[in-house]
C-alpha cells in the first residue's frame, strides 16, 4: 500500500491564478530533481509532494539513501509548496533551513513533504518530513523547518 501523505492543514489561498502551472514548469526547469530523478506526486496550496524511487546511485555506504538526497527533496518540498503561495511573476528562494534524521532513509521510495506554516509578503516559513517506503510501511526518518525568501519581479523604472 502506497504511503500518501496528509493535505496542508491550513486553508491558503493562493495569490497567482495560474500558481499550479508556474510550479510544475519551475519544477520541470530544476536540474537537480531529474538528475536524482524525483517527481513531483501532489500539490495543492501550501502543499507539495515530491517522490524519490530507490537507486544504488543515490545512496552511502550503509546502502540508505544519501541525507543529500533527503535534503535535496526536502528543502525542494518546502520551497514548492511555499511558491504555491506566492504572487504571479514571483520566485522562491531558500535562505535557511534545519534538518533532523530521525531514521536511516531505508526503502523503495521517499516521500518528502513540505507544507506551508506562515507565507508572509516577503519570507515564507515551511515544515517539512521525508518517509521511506518499504514493503508498503513508511518510516518517519526526517524533518525539516525552513525560510523562505519571495523574489519579487523588478519593477520598470
Amino acid at each position: 500500500m502506497p504511503h500518501t501523505v496528509r493535505p496542508a492543514q491550513k486553508n491558503f489561498e493562493p495569490r497567482n491564478p495560474d500558481w499550479e502551472a508556474t510550479v510544475r514548469g519551475s519544477f520541470a526547469r530544476q536540474g537537480v530533481m531529474g538528475l536524482i530523478g524525483a517527481e513531483l506526486a501532489a500539490l495543492a496550496p501550501g502543499h507539495c509532494e515530491i517522490r524519490l524511487p530507490f537507486r544504488a546511485d543515490l545512496t552511502q555506504q550503509h546502502g540508505y539513501f544519501h541525507a543529500g538526497m533527503t535534503a535535496t527533496i526536502v528543502d525542494s518540498a518546502g520551497g514548492y509548496a511555499g511558491l504555491t503561495l506566492m504572487p504571479a511573476g514571483a520566485e522562491v528562494l531558500s535562505v535557511e533551513f534545519k534538518l533532523n534524521l530521525l531514521a536511516p532513509a531505508d526503502g523503495e521510495y521517499l516521500i518528502a513533504e513540505g507544507l506551508v506554516l506562515k507565507s508572509g509578503k516577503n519570507l515564507v516559513i515551511t515544515r517539512g518530513e521525508v518517509y521511506a517506503v518499504k514493503n508498503g510501511h513508511a518510516t518517519h526518518c526526517a524533518t525539516m523547518q525552513q525560510t523562505l525568501m519571495t523574489m519579487h519581479p523588478k519593477k520598470e523604472k
